[in-house]
């Protein structure tokens, strides 16, 4: 993994890096939570669903907003953290040439804002998006969702409680073809503690099954004659 300074909209952006081995990979970029919350790139939500991609052959990048860690400016929760993230995903694709898929994800805070980055992004093919506070911020935006995707909750979250993401996704459309998944883990609270395995596991699950879907047939072998 390596460490990452890139030169972003209001400065400096600390990051961090895991290239794959393989050519033309998937890549994901990973959103951190609210730092009031206590929320940056070293998150436990966040480096689970990093390192969930990277075993996965992605390469992976995820970054501290502006004002958090080391990345210079002012945290400004909002539109000025969804200019950063959309600075650190051009960089990414940049480093990253003719990658296969391009997937989002985030917790919290950086749910909410990796569901706004996908509605600008056309090229974005999945997204997990972890206990997006939909009391907070309404996701009617998502009109329609271009892509597929799964948003996980914690069903004893009382930041972000179930019912506000499901009365929230009622007012939402998806295009023709993509749907969002909706799921909860029992006994998860809005950090899940004590419950990142299971967490990390709803999200494989997820995530390989949609892999899957999309992965090309294997080329029929003919014998010789």
């Amino acid at each position: 993994m390596a460490e990452l300074i890139i030169s972003g909209p209001a400065g400096r952006i600390e990051a961090r890096y895991t290239p794959a081995e393989a050519e033309n990979a998937p890549i994901a970029l990973v959103l951190h939570p609210h730092p009031k919350a206590g929320g940056s790139m070293q998150d436990p939500i966040t480096i689970t669903l990093f390192e969930m991609f990277t075993k996965r052959g992605f390469s992976t990048l995820r970054f501290n907003f502006r004002g958090v860690g080391r990345s210079q400016g002012q945290f400004e929760a909002g539109p000025a953290e969804l200019s950063d993230a959309a600075f650190v995903l051009d960089h990414l694709e940049s480093l990253n040439e003719s990658p296969s898929q391009c997937w989002v994800a985030g917790s919290s805070f950086g749910a909410y804002l990796c569901l706004q980055l996908l509605m600008r992004r056309p090229e974005i093919d999945g997204f997990i998006a972890v206990a997006p506070p939909a009391n907070h911020y309404d996701l009617s935006f998502l009109a329609p969702c271009p892509a597929s995707g799964i948003i996980i909750a914690g069903e004893k979250d009382i930041v972000a409680p179930p019912a506000d993401i499901d009365r929230s996704l009622t007012k939402v459309r998806v295009q023709k073809g993509e749907t969002i998944e909706r799921a909860n883990i029992p006994g998860a609270n809005h950090f899940f503690q004590d419950k990142l395995k299971e967490l990390e596991a709803m999200s494989v699950e997820y995530l390989e099954r949609r892999l899957s879907e999309e992965r090309p047939p294997a080329p029929e072998i003919k014998g010789r004659r």
